[in-house]
Parts: structure tokens; C-alpha cells; sequence
């Protein structure tokens, strides 16, 4: 009977236990938003300022680093940009002086012009040809 009494006492500490778990589970929770509230409430302000300051430190930082790469990126790209312009005026420069220097010794044959009626009428008789054998070729097959 004794060890009947025992063990139903040691089963019940156990359950005690096991109820009790839960709740200390809420308890701390509840312990730590209030910690958190005082902390917000007293030391989060300056914790927010010295990172501020932090960020705002390294943001100039980097735009000093960055915009120095960005000028030397432009200053580069203008300096070729003026070398392309120039070399490809001397080019253009250079070939037209060609021509014109060429333009004297040239003899071209001018062709005689035809009156554009009669340009109009040779290529309807063209036309009418090429109609009449393809028709004859049609015929054939």
C-alpha cells in the first residue's frame, strides 16, 4: 500500500511539473517585453542615434570613393571620345581633299538620255515579252 502511495505521489509531482512549464514558458515571455519596453524606453534612443551616426559615416565614405571612380570614368570617356572625334574628322578631311585633288583628271562619259516616254514604252515591250514566254512555257508543261 505504501508503494502505491509513493508512486501515486511521484506521478503527481511529475503532472505538477509538466503544468507548471507553460507557465513559466508565459512568465518569461512576459519578463522579456517588459525589459524590452524599459530598454526602448530608456537606452534604444541613443542605440539608434549611434547607429545614425554609424550609417551616416560610412554612406559618406562611400560616396567620396564612388564619385571619384565616377569622375575619372568620365573624364576617360571624354578624353576618347574627343580622340575619336578628331581622328575621324582628319579622316573625313583627308578623303575629301582626295576627291576634290581627283576631281580635275576624271573624264566620265556622259550617257545620252533617253526622253522618258520612250523609257516607259521599252519596258512595257519587256514586260510583254517576258508575259508571252511564260505563258508559252505554261503551255508546254
Amino acid at each position: 500500500m505504501m508503494k502505491q502511495i509513493a508512486g501515486n505521489l511521484a506521478s503527481g509531482r511529475y503532472a505538477d511539473a509538466a503544468f507548471a512549464v507553460p507557465r513559466q514558458v508565459w512568465l518569461a515571455g512576459l519578463g522579456a517585453a517588459v525589459v524590452t519596453r524599459d530598454w526602448a524606453r530608456n537606452e534604444a534612443g541613443q542605440a539608434f542615434r549611434t547607429l545614425v551616426r554609424e550609417g551616416s559615416t560610412v554612406e559618406s565614405r562611400a560616396m567620396r570613393v564612388i564619385g571619384t571612380q565616377i569622375n575619372a570614368s568620365i573624364a576617360m570617356t571624354r578624353h576618347a571620345l574627343n580622340k575619336s572625334r578628331s581622328t575621324t574628322l582628319a579622316t573625313v578631311n583627308g578623303l575629301v581633299d582626295s576627291a576634290v585633288a581627283m576631281l580635275p583628271r576624271l573624264r566620265v562619259a556622259v550617257a545620252a538620255k533617253t526622253p522618258a516616254p520612250a523609257k516607259a514604252k521599252a519596258a512595257k515591250q519587256r514586260a510583254a515579252r517576258k508575259s508571252r514566254r511564260g505563258k508559252r512555257l505554261a503551255s508546254k508543261a
